[in-house]
């Protein structure tokens, strides 16, 4: 039994003076510096793990956003979970990738 999942998720910092990309890029610079496989999307980042880990960089990332400037964040969570057989970002994406 796998416990390999991907997570999509996205941020929306609430700023006042700041530049919201600004913000935006400290929560994947979290994802980034975690060593888990990724890749930022347009509109979401999508992670590949362990869930419980996942989480905790999701966590992360929300007060990295509070940590810029943010007075608060909205967060977008999606899970994609198979108990047996565990979930890559290759299967999902892999055939629409150019060689």
């Amino acid at each position: 039994m796998s416990n390999q999942v991907t997570v999509s998720f996205s941020v929306v910092p609430h700023v006042q003076t700041k530049d919201l990309y600004a913000v935006v890029d400290k929560a994947i610079e979290v994802v980034q510096n975690s060593g888990v496989r990724y890749e930022v999307g347009a509109m979401e980042t999508t992670m590949e793990g362990e869930l419980d880990h996942l989480l905790d960089i999701i966590k992360e990332a929300q007060h990295a956003c509070v940590l810029a400037g943010a007075s608060d964040v909205i967060t977008s969570i999606k899970i994609h979970y198979r108990p047996n057989q565990g979930v890559t970002i290759d299967e999902k994406v892999g055939k629409y990738r150019m060689e």
